[in-house]
């Protein structure tokens, strides 16, 4: 079932065809760039191949014994090939008026590694990744990186080829997404391939499209209207620039970089450059890593990173295809006393997000960030957590693929009993007396609280404190820099998360 974006009139449901398709009629047969040499099919699955000819010229592709035959309409054709297997090389060949062949074409896992900068975040510059890099060849894996463009309206096409894996082509390739992509690789057995397509400092909002922003009002007014009246005050901060530059040109004096102004983003502009030509390429699902840009506006996140997820599968039109997300790592000075968090609330944003829709799951990284540093340079376990989140929710793998969600709470007296999901063979302590706990009465004045792993159930946590006699709430590594050391006995840490549902800080913020 595919989860359509609210509306409050008829919704405009992108269509593939005319999403990727602008261009003049060619006089030979053409492919967009997506259809390379090396390239990986998705697997299981109807995978359409589409691109240009002279109108209605009969366009032939043959792959594995299946021949599939079309006509050009308006300068374009698409086909579908039937279920493939796992497996190749072979050969892809499309036939017209002229014959373009594809060698070394792989059938596997096909996935989308987007965000902003920490997935852009290269496996060179990967904390201990040079062993990694040479040992990184393997032809099962495939590459494909997405030049950076920003667009006003969807694009067609895409520059860039595929690539095998090798010390020679990962090396500035996503860390998070090849760490990802090799884990998968040897846990699956079959070829994967990785599309690379991010940009460090992006909000949400630009990975999302015109339409789909367009569908809420709230959106019109907070994204959309933000942006415009964000234009005025750069083209104003920009007029008095210029003017302070030529006034220090004048005198002789040197001019900052720094102080050049820098355009906002404008919605929508990298799902037209970067998500639109990719569409409708079949893939198996997405991993995304993004949320620092938003952080300020996390009470909005919480229904505009769903909407955005709706709006990449509504485009697709390839059903709920997973999408994995990673939470934010710890960032900014650790506090000593339990404080509001906007950070806080963006992780929570995230987490809800794998509650309100399907095939969706989330790597929480709680233990590899790095208070100085947005950052950190850890990405394997990034990686090989979404990995796991992958098995359990894409395959259907019977494996511990999440660390320990909140579910419940039970008050007791001055005490407050807390139930898990994923608590796996047990909750566990890493080093010893549990951390990040806070509780609070009916003031809602949080104090840190003594916490334990209850002795009679190890899927539940014992929290209290002598300072609070009635309590009502508590919270777990709510903070933008949690100290925190819950996990599962599979190795994987807990969520942050809160009991109570006190207005959030960042409501209203836009």
């Amino acid at each position: 079932m595919i989860m359509k974006l609210k509306c409050t009139g008829a919704l405009v449901l992108v269509g593939a065809a005319n999403l990727f398709f602008n261009g003049a009629a060619h006089a030979d047969v053409r492919l967009p760039n997506l259809f390379t040499d090396h390239m990986v099919l998705q697997q299981q699955a109807k995978v359409p191949v589409w691109g240009w000819a002279d109108e209605g010229e009969e366009v032939v592709v043959t792959f594995r014994g299946q021949k599939v035959k079309t006509k050009a309409k308006d300068g374009r054709w698409m086909v579908k090939l039937s279920a493939l297997k796992a497996g190749g090389p072979d050969a892809l060949t499309v036939a017209g008026k002229n014959s373009l062949t594809l060698n070394d074409v792989l059938v596997g896992e096909v996935w989308i590694c987007s965000g902003q900068s920490n997935m852009e975040f290269p496996l060179e510059k990967s904390l201990e990744s040079k062993t990694d890099i040479e040992a990184s060849a393997n032809p099962a894996i495939r590459l494909f990186k997405v030049p950076k463009l920003k667009a006003n309206a969807p694009t067609n096409d895409v520059k860039g080829a595929w690539q095998a894996c090798n010390p020679r082509t990962v090396g500035g390739f996503s860390a998070v997404g090849y760490y990802f992509g090799r884990d998968l690789q040897k846990a699956r057995g079959v070829p994967v391939g990785l599309i690379d397509s991010c940009w460090g400092g992006s909000p949400a909002e630009v990975w999302m499209s015109q339409t789909a922003l367009a569908c809420n009002p709230r959106y019109e007014t907070e994204i959309l209207g933000s942006y415009a009246e964000a234009v005025k005050r750069y083209e104003e901060s920009q007029a008095t620039f210029e003017l302070e530059a030529a006034a220090a040109r004048t005198a002789g004096k040197p001019i900052s970089k720094n102080a050049t102004p820098r355009p906002p983003w404008k919605p929508a502009e990298l799902y037209n450059g970067m998500i639109a030509p990719l569409i409708p390429f079949a893939i198996k699902g997405a991993i995304w890593y993004q949320g620092e840009s938003n952080a300020g506006r996390a009470e909005q996140y919480r229904t505009l990173f769903p909407d955005m997820i709706r709006n990449w599968r509504q485009d697709w039109n390839q059903g709920d295809f997973t999408f994995l997300a990673v939470q934010l790592a710890p960032y900014m000075a650790v506090k000593d006393e339990p404080t509001d968090s906007s950070w806080a609330e963006l992780r929570e944003a995230q987490l809800n997000t794998t509650k309100v829709l399907p095939k969706t799951g989330m790597a929480v990284i709680t233990d590899v960030g790095n208070p100085k540093d947005i950052h950190p340079t850890k990405k394997r376990p990034v990686g090989e957590r979404l990995a796991l989140a992958a098995r359990g929710v894409a395959y259907g793998e019977k494996i511990a693929y999440s660390g320990p969600v909140y579910r419940k709470m039970e008050m007791t007296g001055d005490k407050i009993i807390l139930q898990f999901d994923h608590a796996g063979g047990g909750l566990e302590v890493h080093e010893g007396a549990l951390k990040g706990f806070a509780i609070c009465g009916e003031d809602h004045k949080f104090v840190w609280a003594d916490a334990m792993v209850d002795a009679k159930s190890p899927a539940k946590i014992i929290v209290s404190s002598p300072a609070v006699a009635k309590p009502v709430a508590v919270r777990y590594g709510w903070a933008d820099c949690p100290v925190v050391n819950l996990w599962n006995r599979d190795g994987l840490p807990a969520s942050p998360f809160r009991t109570d549902d006190f207005p959030l800080t960042t409501a209203g913020k836009k």
